[in-house]
């Protein structure tokens, strides 16, 4: 299994969880439905994305925005898996930071996808 390969199963799976853990919340706010939608987006995407860590890089900026305007807390074990997914983000290097809206979740979505949005 050749390291992007590994990558990519790991990232996954702290996605899954995650999402799963996020999920089973009771208070379904619109940020926490954005975050929802934009994992299981990243989720799909990692098998066609040459840089998977420069995506969970995004994917990690835009979740720490999002929480931060809709001030979400992550409980213990939902915040071990944001540090999991930091880590691997954090393998992009400069490939992964670039100036963009960390907040704007279409950054996730090709032009000719459909962009769910919650009021």
């Amino acid at each position: 299994m050749n390291n992007n390969s590994k990558v990519r199963d790991e990232t996954r799976k702290d996605i899954q969880e995650l999402f799963e853990l996020l999920k089973k919340r009771t208070d379904q706010s619109a940020e926490l439905l954005d975050i929802s939608d934009v994992l299981a987006q990243v989720y799909v995407k990692l098998d066609t994305v040459k840089n998977p860590e420069a995506l969970v890089n995004r994917l990690v900026n835009y979740i720490r925005s999002v929480a931060i305007e809709g001030r979400i807390h992550f409980p213990h074990e939902e915040e071990s898996l944001m540090i999991d997914l930091g880590v691997i983000g954090q393998k992009a290097g400069l490939n992964g930071s670039y100036m963009s809206d960390y907040s704007d979740k279409s950054q996730f979505y090709s032009y000719s996808e459909k962009v769910p949005h919650h009021s």
